[in-house]
């Protein structure tokens, strides 16, 4: 069962005295882990051309990473809460920094993508056992702010990853975008050693080996079936059966998680109505920013005319105002003013204004475009944290690192579940409005196909028109995400101090 309030300020230590100073160096590894997420993208041309590496080499190379980072995801978070939170975040930066070198001075494509998968696995227990650190160092009091911090790392990676990249590979080659992770990892090591204090569930659980089987298998089939939707078809045999696999492996995994006396993932966690809360806002966060720039870097290039780099970097000020706002410590400060759940549905409904105006006004140019990314920006420092802090807080203390690993397999969701959701709903308004173009694999493929000028107008007007419409829905999606999140953490609240004053009158009689 979940831990009341009062339990859990019982259970929370007090605040680490170099706490600052531990969640710098975790926010720098943190940090460059984000980073080979994006810092690869920049590189296929140089990939392709010195490891003659085919499309579904590149594909992989990039997919490994993220495949097996998010499958093992909450069996890393099991993991760090089983034998010490500590323990696996040297382990990660160990398994990260060597599958870097690897990677950093591969020969062949095989040997990048092992490499990569080898990365993943680092990421996955970095990504856990991070934010499982950041709640164990501190109280509740500064917790919102540094969990603000944390989250801020991640649009950090995402705006300086193509920077970094095409940096990188003007002064040297493609190897070096792996190898300047070694330094890191070597600084980062050393002082996780010396300045990180180590802490795990007392309870001294049997690890649940089934139960992590059948989560890494689930997940991993699942986010495959996402990335391989655009490319294959979702309807097309391989993403249906993959998809299947996954969702019956997901099935078993909960069924099992039911019926063991020591389970991986305490499924009661879903009857405390601020855990589902937190859950369902931080999937929709997720869904509006993945989705968005999904379609965003599509709009930049094929509707705007900008270069890949060029599209990146345009995308960067939502990254910047999300690293502005947090740093100032805004979403902390508001928290504990206006509360939880305002806090929430006043981030997502910046979210769903930022895409609404977007679809509206970025479809001649890149000034209303601005204009919503900033705005999104806001509404995502406001939201992130104060929805990260909220699923941590309605779970136990010492079961932190879970915590942390369903915060990024929710991410992971959320992020695929977006590109798939208005990516469908954008091939659909496309297909509708040019009937013609529907077996072009994309837009320049129909547009190569297109006979005259007034075709081609037409193709590319019908896909503006298919973006404004899929980026609508998101907006609509995310508001009502946000709504719906706002009234379950009220209502959890409300129930919370009903039981509280309960308590306190049966101690007073």
């Amino acid at each position: 069962m979940t831990a009341t309030a009062a339990e859990q300020n019982r259970l929370t230590p007090p605040s680490h005295p170099q706490r600052w100073l531990i969640l710098g160096v975790i926010c720098l590894a943190q940090l460059t882990v984000l980073l080979d997420n994006t810092v690869l993208n920049v590189a296929i041309p140089s990939l392709t051309r010195e490891l003659d590496a085919s499309t579904a080499d590149v594909q992989w190379m990039i997919n490994a990473y993220s495949l097996v980072q998010s499958g093992l995801l909450l069996t890393a978070g099991s993991s760090a809460d089983r034998y010490g939170r500590k323990k696996m975040l040297v382990a990660g930066l160990a398994l990260f920094g060597i599958g870097s070198l690897v990677a950093g001075l591969a020969q062949s494509s095989t040997q990048l993508i092992a490499a990569r998968a080898g990365m993943g696995i680092g990421g996955a227990l970095l990504m856990t056992t991070t934010l499982a650190v950041v709640v164990q160092i501190f109280d509740d009091s500064e917790r919102v702010k540094a969990i603000g911090i944390w989250s801020t790392v991640s649009s950090l990676g995402f705006a300086i990853g193509p920077l970094i990249g095409g940096v990188m590979l003007d002064h040297f080659w493609w190897g070096a975008i792996f190898l300047i992770n070694i330094p890191v990892a070597v600084i980062g090591l050393a002082a996780v050693v010396r300045l990180v204090p180590e802490s795990k569930n007392p309870g001294g659980e049997r690890p649940d080996l089934l139960g992590a089987l059948l989560s890494t298998i689930g997940m991993a089939s699942v986010v495959y079936a996402i990335i391989s939707g655009p490319e294959h078809g979702w309807t097309s045999g391989r993403v249906l059966l993959t998809a299947l696999i996954g969702v019956a492996v997901l099935t078993g995994f909960v069924l099992w998680e039911l019926h063991i006396p020591y389970p991986m993932l305490d499924m009661h966690f879903f009857r405390n109505q601020k855990f589902i809360g937190a859950v369902a806002g931080a999937i929709l966060v997720a869904f509006g920013m993945g989705g968005s720039l999904f379609l965003l870097t599509q709009q930049l290039q094929f509707v705007l005319g900008y270069g890949p780099l060029e599209a990146g970097l345009r995308t960067a000020p939502m990254a910047l105002s999300v690293v502005a706002l947090n740093l100032t410590g805004l979403g902390a400060r508001l928290v504990p003013k206006l509360g939880t759940p305002v806090t929430i549905a006043a981030g997502m409904g910046l979210l769903a204004a930022g895409l609404a105006a977007i679809a509206l006004l970025g479809g001649d140019g890149y000034g209303g475009m601005l204009l919503g990314l900033v705005v999104m920006g806001a509404g995502i420092a406001l939201a992130m944290p104060a929805m990260a802090n909220a699923i941590m807080s309605a779970i136990p203390p010492e079961k932190a690192g879970v915590g942390a690993g369903v915060n990024g397999t929710l991410a992971e969701f959320g992020n695929g579940l977006g590109v798939a959701v208005l990516g469908a709903v954008l091939n659909s308004r496309f297909a509708a409005l040019v009937p013609a173009a529907v077996g072009a694999a994309s837009l320049p493929a129909a547009l190569a196909s297109a006979t005259d000028d007034g075709e081609r107008a037409r193709i590319t007007d019908a896909f503006a028109s298919g973006l404004e419409t899929s980026q609508l829905v998101g907006a609509v999606a995310v508001l009502a995400g946000g709504l719906l999140a706002a009234v379950l953490l009220r209502r959890a609240e409300r129930a919370e101090s009903a039981r509280a004053g309960s308590a306190e009158a049966e101690v007073a009689a």
